[in-house]
């Protein structure tokens, strides 16, 4: 493979061959993320719908609760706008009902397939930092909280999907009202909706009592949402991921490594796959000597290796060295067997992305680092990168400055005060010294922090995003995130807290919104390079929290497929490639030989207002983006028709003007 570096002030624009966009229509569904158009019908059985609807109809003069216990009453059926009964005393009101039904109807909420509504209550007040108090309807479901005020023309709408909620705050709302109560909902993507009720409407309590039992289902003994949604998809995102094939598309297995299943029952590593690939000189038991001495029993596993010089990208855990210096001759061979792997380079390259004052404090805790007197052959570096609770701690501080009130005067300052662009930058900067010392140095490198789960997840896919031009592709991509983030044992759980109400939990931290983010700066700088586009990366950071798809649940491949993930969720690819034009760059071009050099400074970054500060609507671009990204895609699909209409009558002209009958000379048509 021919590679060539590609600079992000310098890379090559010329137009794509052969890329055709997909003429189908976009496939529509209810699904995935908030949505304001009601216009719909909620997906399911329509009479069952139509009872619903009546009951929460007949029960909305009391301005209180209606619970789904109340829904679920026999109610007779509603069929095409007419309530049908036989008692003659329920004709005389039907009319009555029917202009109420209508009002609700305007009010319903839109749900998707397994959704059901837990409560709806009237008058409600949600405070808008941005235009003021507006009173509405407020109705929980299963999977959301939607409040909808048609006060307003048009009406106002606000969707949040439980999973998105971090915790749940009384807080005083006196301008409204001595008799008044306030809650704030503390959002996981940075927006903290408030409302306010009325105290002493207690069915108004039962509402944010629904809404605490299933914004965190699992601290009620509820299951997650996902194993509730129903919606059937024309693709299976479950198939997108196949280690194998993905192994075979890197030319492996090869004579120097080999895809092992040592690890099937996840008896060796119970936080990695079953399927790893490993050096073929590398037996059982020294396999277990290994893993025992590395942090989490996460021995050295390949990620990607390189097609010509096969340079490889290695990741694992902490070496458990301790205070004493510890040895263990099995993984000092083990990274030498690494290092013989690749004929090119004498030198084995260790990125360990911690602060060295942080790896040095770990090693008096029993964790620690290579020691380069006892791996010959090493070359040992700190990417200087600071722990997760530093992370969580800017998201903290960069939340309070973009919502809701934003400082025009001091907001560059404000920003810059958070860290958050600077963080970015070393986790930038990190991984273009690995993907230099890949592609450049033609060297091998091994990568951990401590466990090996969090920053070498960052690390190592970035890298390779930089390094391999599938993994820019749509489907690529999402192989990249399976195979880097979840097979391989980030703690989503963990981290995102799913179902979990216990939100001041340590092990909280953003960590994968900060590697997207960094997606996003590489796409900023090669607007051409990446087939996805802007609105896919936003939709997978929704569906990070929403608890709608199984993809991101749980912390590790045995969790998984114990909990029956595989079989009993929908994959959050089968939403996304059903309709993959939404989500499609109409500027990309395969760069498929080409090796891409982000600027890491901050003069070349920049904070990612379409995702940060996107509940304010002041800083809401006048045209919606990505409606003029699905116009291009169309436009590009209709020209790249074109040219192979003119590439044909081209070659039929020459075809005709070479023909001996014609007696003329050959004309060369350019195109």
């Amino acid at each position: 493979m021919d590679t060539k570096p590609l600079n992000s002030g310098h890379h090559d624009t010329e137009a794509a061959a052969g890329q055709t966009a997909s003429s189908r229509k976009p496939w529509s569904s209810c699904s995935a993320g908030s949505s304001t158009d009601t216009s719909d019908s909620p997906t399911g059985a329509h009479v069952e719908w139509c009872k619903q609807l009546i009951a929460a109809t007949m029960s909305s003069q009391n301005p209180g609760a209606i619970t789904s216990e109340a829904m679920s009453r026999d109610y007779k059926d509603y069929d095409g706008g007419i309530f049908l009964d036989s008692d003659a005393q329920h004709k005389d009101s039907s009319l009555a009902l029917r202009e109420g039904n209508k009002q609700a109807m305007l009010e319903e909420a839109p749900r998707v397939p397994g959704e059901t509504i837990k409560a709806i209550a009237k008058n409600v007040m949600y405070i808008c930092p941005f235009s003021g108090a507006v009173s509405g309807t407020l109705t929980i479901t299963d999977y959301k909280l939607y409040f909808k005020s048609l006060v307003r023309n048009p009406p106002f709408v606000l969707d949040v999907n439980l999973g998105a909620i971090s915790r749940l705050e009384t807080i005083g709302v006196q301008s409204h009202g001595e008799n008044t109560r306030g809650l704030e909902i503390v959002c996981k993507d940075l927006r903290n909706p408030r409302f306010a009720y009325k105290k002493q409407e207690q069915s108004k309590l039962e509402i944010f009592e629904m809404l605490s039992k299933y914004a965190f289902p699992l601290s009620h003994d509820l299951p997650l949402f996902a194993f509730k949604y129903l919606e059937k998809f024309p693709e299976d995102g479950w198939k997108v991921y196949d280690p194998i094939a993905e192994y075979k598309r890197q030319g492996l297995p090869n004579e120097s490594w080999f895809i092992s299943k040592i690890n099937s029952n996840y008896e060796v590593c119970e936080t990695y796959p079953a399927l790893l690939v490993l050096p073929s000189s590398i037996n059982e038991d020294e396999l277990r000597r290994v893993a025992a001495f590395r942090a989490k029993r996460r021995f050295p596993v390949l990620s990607w290796i390189h097609p010509e010089s096969q340079a490889a990208i290695v990741r694992c855990g902490q070496p458990q060295v301790g205070p004493l210096d510890r040895r263990c001759k099995e993984d000092e061979r083990y990274l030498q067997t690494i290092l013989d792997a690749n004929a090119q380079s004498h030198k084995l390259c260790i990125f360990d992305a911690r602060q060295s004052s942080v790896a040095i404090t770990n090693k008096a805790k029993d964790g620690g680092y290579e020691n380069e007197s006892f791996y010959p052959n090493v070359e040992l570096n700190f990417l200087e990168i600071p722990n997760m609770h530093v992370i969580r701690e800017s998201l903290r501080k960069l939340k309070e400055v973009v919502y809701p009130a934003i400082d025009e005067q001091r907001w560059f300052s404000s920003v810059d005060a958070t860290h958050w662009l600077e963080y970015i930058r070393l986790l930038l900067a990190g991984a273009v010294r690995i993907a230099d010392r890949i592609e450049s140095g033609k060297s091998s490198v091994v990568v951990h922090c401590s466990d090996g789960w969090d920053r070498t997840a960052q690390l190592t896919s970035l890298a390779m995003l930089m390094l391999d031009s599938y993994y820019r592709s749509l489907r690529g991509f999402q192989v990249l995130l399976e195979k880097e983030w979840l097979s391989l044992g980030h703690r989503f759980s963990s981290r995102v807290g799913h179902g979990d109400e216990n939100h001041a939990n340590s092990e909280r931290s953003p960590l994968f919104l900060q590697f997207i983010d960094c997606v996003w700066q590489m796409t900023r700088q090669f607007p051409s390079a990446f087939e996805f586009n802007e609105l896919f990366l936003i939709t997978v950071l929704d569906h990070l929290y929403s608890c709608l798809f199984g993809t991101f649940l749980y912390n590790s491949e045995q969790e998984r497929i114990s909990k029956g993930v595989f079989t009993k969720t929908v994959s959050l690819w089968s939403y996304i490639n059903s309709q993959a034009e939404d989500f499609t760059n109409p500027l990309y071009v395969n760069y498929e030989h080409h090796v891409l050099y982000p600027m890491a400074s901050l003069r070349h970054l920049e904070l990612w207002v379409s995702y940060y500060v996107r509940w304010n609507p002041r800083m809401m671009p006048q045209v919606p983006i990505h409606q003029h990204l699905k116009e291009l895609l169309v436009v590009k699909t209709e020209l790249q028709r074109k040219v192979k209409e003119l590439q044909r009558e081209a070659s039929s002209s020459r075809s005709l003007s070479s023909s001996p009958d014609l007696g003329g000379t050959a004309m060369q048509t350019t195109v």
